[in-house]
């Protein structure tokens, strides 16, 4: 049970229920109704199973950057309750088996296009650009932005404009988000020579970055109304939780407690879902969708 449970730390099992939460609402977003049992069932295995993968190949690259940094200095691998092999085995397992379900149950496009994902995380985010540039998290962001894609692609099996808006809100929404974080982190990056925005730049220049991601956040999240892909509900709720970020930004600029960075991180993991779950149900109450119901 006990290696069970590091194995579940693996695969970041609180980041994965984001990645997949936003998946699924693609999912419903594709069709009037209830998404095809099998799109569903297994497309939410395949990128749960992937994600996870992604994770764990995370975990083994950065093995020696997580033992300096307070944050993750208790996971498997940098506490040596998991060994390298070990670790390199179950991500490849994972990866193997993800591929497998998206392309035998779901269908092909789903299956690369979940692969790029896996890849621009693993190896170009993890391995590369984290190391080598402090816009790391903006360029490499796609491959957390992808999600809703993949759930669309897996009930329609073709890509379409509004699923590539719902990405570009993630993409937009990942730098203030995960900067907000290495505010707080700082010294942690510092010590494990990351060159995260905070650490090259300093913490007023991020805190400037912040503000101007949160404004075209902001106004990237209003797209779907304003092309006609969502309604009202969503419209208000993603004008509402909008003005609270904005609020947490601004306040970060003269932040009250050096925690106060994690508050703004902690409001936008809550923006995200919340912005999600409005476009849900601004789907099903307001203008359903006239999209091909795929068996």
């Amino acid at each position: 049970m006990m290696l069970a449970r590091e194995y579940l730390q693996l695969t970041k099992p609180r980041v994965v229920a984001l990645l997949v939460f936003c998946a699924v609402i693609g999912m419903f977003l594709a069709v009037p109704s209830i998404p095809p049992w099998r799109a569903l069932v297994f497309g939410t295995l395949g990128i749960w199973l992937a994600s996870g993968s992604a994770a764990a190949f995370n975990h083994l690259i950065d093995e020696r950057i997580d033992k300096l940094m307070a944050r993750t200095a208790r996971r498997p691998l940098a506490t040596g309750k998991l060994n390298a092999r070990q670790v390199l085995v179950f991500a490849a397992v994972l990866g193997v088996l993800s591929m497998v379900v998206l392309a035998t149950q779901v269908n092909v496009l789903t299956a690369w296009l979940t692969f790029g994902g896996l890849i621009g995380y693993a190896l170009v985010y993890t391995a590369y650009l984290k190391r080598a540039t402090p816009q790391n998290i903006v360029i490499g962001g796609l491959a957390g932005a992808i999600p809703p894609v993949l759930g669309w692609t897996a009930v329609t099996g073709a890509l379409h404009p509004f699923a590539l808006q719902l990405c570009l809100i993630i993409f937009v929404w990942t730098p203030p988000h995960f900067w907000a974080l290495a505010i707080f982190r700082r010294e942690d990056y510092a010590r494990a020579q990351i060159p995260m925005l905070p650490v090259t730049h300093g913490v007023r220049y991020t805190r400037w970055q912040i503000l101007l991601y949160t404004i075209l956040l902001v106004l990237v999240s209003l797209l779907p109304s304003i092309t006609g892909h969502s309604g009202l509900i969503y419209f208000g709720g993603a004008a509402v939780l909008g003005v609270g970020f904005l609020f947490y930004a601004f306040r970060l600029m003269n932040p009250p407690d050096e925690y106060f960075a994690m508050r703004v991180f902690k409001y936008s993991v809550i923006y995200l879902m919340a912005l999600f779950a409005f476009l849900l149900a601004d789907h099903w109450l307001v203008q359903p969708m006239t999209l091909p119901h795929l068996a």
